[in-house]
């Protein structure tokens, strides 16, 4: 099914045209280079973000190379493709500019902007994403480590009330935005083979989503509609991340393997009626195991490639963040 969708969108979008027009030959492709990643991330034998998206902010982001000499005034830009597959069948499609510009040796400012794509049996939506600030400050600088911490927002670009072609409203899967203000915080240790990192994310407010299962009563989707949780008036518990990786680098080419663990201690809310509800199931932990590697041209220009597959999963996600699979490919330039 996840090739069925990425020949699908490549040979819409023309990506990777040469490849895809033997179907055959692009399936082999993809299929050896995950297998390349699993069998490198299983010989390194090491071990677990929030799908919200602060995993991948200032200290907290994967695949950080460890380098005394590198101050945190390198300014760079990240242009990335992500897809990632849900338990429903979604298809959602990412596209990011990221980034990063240093004030002084010990403080950047990271920036991220995506554009976002979902379908799935419902309908589908894409616009402009959520923003992403962030301000990272290294408190230790090392010969062997580095522990850099990292405060930062998510701001709405909007409302999550994408609709149906019938004007039915859509469950958070499919919708662009999450709508809320986010408060985020990390800290992480850097070595030159590891990376550890957690972080904590906040929503403060609640999420204008009016996805009920009697609003599809009647359609013939009511018996998808009904899969999803209800959402409305969302309100999302807290987010406590663990990040632990290990990279092995050489002069031009990285590989990296680990567990990405979110855990959420508080139920998500939803309101039905006027009654507020906790949504069981909602709470606890989500572990994803990820694998990537990437080369690097010069001293300005690299690519990243990167997957990830869910181990463990909430039984329960109205805001609409699960991820059974996901695959990322990203082009870095410094300036």
């Amino acid at each position: 099914m996840v090739f069925d969708y990425i020949s699908l969108l490549c040979t819409k979008l023309n990506i990777l045209a040469p490849i895809m027009s033997n179907r055959i030959q692009y399936i082999r492709f993809y299929g050896l280079l995950l297998i390349f990643l699993w069998a490198t991330s299983a010989q390194l034998q090491a071990q677990g973000c929030s799908d919200a998206g602060f995993c991948t902010m200032g200290a907290m982001k994967p695949d950080q190379h460890f380098n005394q000499k590198i101050r945190l005034r390198l300014r760079s830009v990240e242009l990335s493709h992500y897809l990632g597959v849900t338990k429903f069948d979604n298809l959602i499609l990412a596209y990011t500019v990221d980034f990063n510009i240093g004030f002084n040796d010990k403080t950047n400012l990271q920036v991220k902007l995506p554009y976002q794509y979902a379908q799935g049996r419902l309908g589908s939506n894409h616009g402009i994403g959520d923003v992403s600030l962030s301000f990272s400050y290294n408190l230790v600088n090392k010969e062997k480590f580095q522990i850099n911490a990292t405060l930062g927002t998510k701001i709405p670009t909007g409302t999550p009330n994408a609709q149906s072609e019938s004007g039915r409203a859509l469950p958070m899967y499919y919708q662009n935005t999450l709508g809320t203000y986010d408060l985020i915080a990390g800290i992480s240790l850097i070595s030159r083979n590891w990376l550890i990192a957690t972080g904590y994310q906040r929503a403060l407010n609640n999420v204008n989503n009016q996805f009920l299962w009697g609003k599809w009563a009647g359609s013939e989707n009511f018996i998808w509609a009904e899969h999803y949780p209800r959402s409305r008036k969302l309100f999302r518990g807290d987010d406590f991340m663990l990040r632990v990786e290990y990279n092995l680098r050489f002069s031009r080419i990285n590989f990296n393997t680990g567990l990405l663990a979110i855990y959420r201690p508080n139920q998500d809310k939803i309101t039905l009626g006027e009654r507020t509800i906790n949504v069981d199931g909602s709470d606890g932990l989500a572990l994803t195991y990820l694998a990537g590697m990437g080369f690097r041209f010069n001293t300005r220009s690299a690519i990243k490639v990167g997957v990830g597959f869910r181990l463990i999963r909430r039984a329960q996600n109205p805001d609409g963040l699960s991820r059974e699979f996901v695959n990322t490919v990203g082009y870095v330039f410094n300036f």
